[in-house]
């Protein structure tokens, strides 16, 4: 019987369009700004004409759900979002990241204190020029590549008051451990929850079955990251016998995997954005499913 709820789950997820962000209903295919920075997330775009086409198409194709970070660049890609998007569409949100910062040859260096905190929540709204900011998901920095243990309290508490401040309209947590979520949601409501997963990387299934019964949005990044050459094999493939590639297969998993699976998969070439997009209306039957399932055990 479990296994029959499950399969009904799955087939189902991948026909629902949109979930609730916070207040803010978005369509599930969504846009991850972080490409548009030049090589290793720093410095501007190899080409600035075409990182403003991105954004402008993003819109074009109906997208209203934009990730970025004042740290990506630094200051790049919320400065391109606004060259080429403001004054934004009104159902248009823009979910940003605060907690770290980069050094002068490109290091990711934790930013946890409050000034530092405060100052990256005025960098994004300054730079995006808004009044409010949509969503900022505060990024645990105890391990810059991976959750790791340690309380999210005194940085959490920040980022609250800035909230009661009417700067931020949504929290949400980034790099984060079960743990870490239960203490977040001791302390605020939490829109989203923004972790590495995908077809190899399997870590979060219980955490999202979890948030997705708490009506919490999951954000999932590197949806082909960490995959082995047998992993890698097997995806393509199932994307040949589909006539798709297989970042549209992985991406399309994604969304048949649970309705709360919101994603931002990112680029910095129009084509490549529209290729994307179209993993959207992939359906995958029960069988491929079963098949792709496979791939993280």
């Amino acid at each position: 019987m479990h296994g029959n709820l499950t399969l009904a789950k799955t087939q189902t997820s991948g026909r629902i369009k949109e979930f609730k962000l916070g207040d803010r209903l978005v369509k599930r295919m969504g846009y991850g700004a972080m490409q548009l920075a030049g090589p290793g997330v720093f410095g501007p775009p190899k080409n600035h004409a075409e990182a403003l086409a991105v954004l402008r198409e993003v819109i074009g194709q109906g997208v209203n759900h934009i990730d970025t970070s004042d740290f990506y660049g630094p200051h790049i890609t919320n400065k391109l979002i606004h060259e080429a998007l403001h004054p934004y569409h009104d159902d248009l949100t823009i979910v940003t990241k605060i907690s770290c910062k980069r050094g002068a040859k490109g290091e990711w260096i934790p930013a946890f204190s409050t000034e530092e905190l405060t100052q990256a929540v005025h960098d994004n709204l300054r730079n995006l020029e808004l009044e409010v900011l949509d969503v900022v998901n505060l990024r645990c920095m105890f391990d810059v590549h991976h959750p790791a243990e340690g309380s999210i309290e005194a940085p959490l508490t920040v980022l609250a008051e800035l909230q009661r401040k009417g700067l931020v309209r949504h929290i949400g947590l980034s790099n984060v451990t079960q743990t870490q979520i239960e203490q977040g949601r001791s302390m605020c409501e939490i829109a989203c929850v923004q972790n590495y997963y995908n077809l190899a990387h399997r870590d979060d299934d219980a955490m999202i079955d979890k948030l997705a019964l708490a009506g919490i949005a999951y954000v999932p990044f590197f949806p082909l990251g960490g995959f082995t050459p047998l992993q890698s094999s097997i995806l393509t493939e199932v994307a040949q016998r589909l006539g798709s590639t297989p970042m549209q297969v992985a991406l399309a998993w994604l969304l048949h995997r649970s309705p709360n699976i919101l994603l931002i998969p990112g680029t910095a070439s129009v084509n490549h954005l529209l290729e994307n997009l179209a993993a959207g209306e992939l359906e995958l039957s029960a069988a491929i499913m079963a098949e792709l399932d496979a791939i993280g055990t």
